[in-house]
């Protein structure tokens, strides 16, 4: 769980920042139906490095909000691997397909690691992690 967590901190702390000093970057990843994608990309580039911080400190909270923030670009990352089928670049096809999974183990053990039990589960915080 520690090298997920690791990879999670360090991805988070690289997205984060890439969000808040180059947004324009993450333009085309924006799915064209959603309103102020400039002001989403900075959103979530702040809530990436406050998860990240918090990781790094080991605050239950962050692996919530980690979760959170990665099932809130979830469907964008969807509909980016659907909408790049058409361009016929293998590389970029293979790379938005590729982060769909990677992002499911991800989602897990940053929720694992907060503690917090799943709707319909023994209620109350899990401190066995």
């Amino acid at each position: 769980m520690k090298i997920v967590l690791g990879f999670l901190t360090l991805a988070f702390l690289a997205s984060g920042v890439m969000h808040l000093v180059n947004p324009e970057a993450f333009l085309w990843l924006m799915p064209p139906w959603l309103p102020g994608s400039i002001f989403l990309i900075y959103l979530s580039g702040v809530l990436e490095l406050v998860a990240a911080i918090g990781l790094i400190f080991r605050q239950r909270w962050a692996g919530l909000l980690a979760a959170l923030v990665l099932i809130g670009v979830w469907p964008a990352n969807i509909w980016y691997a659907f909408s790049v089928l058409p361009s016929g670049d293998a590389g970029l096809i293979l790379a938005a397909w590729l982060r769909l999974p990677i992002q499911l183990p991800l989602m897990y053990f940053a929720w694992k690691f907060s503690g917090y039990k799943l709707p319909g589960s023994k209620r109350g915080v899990d401190s066995s992690v």
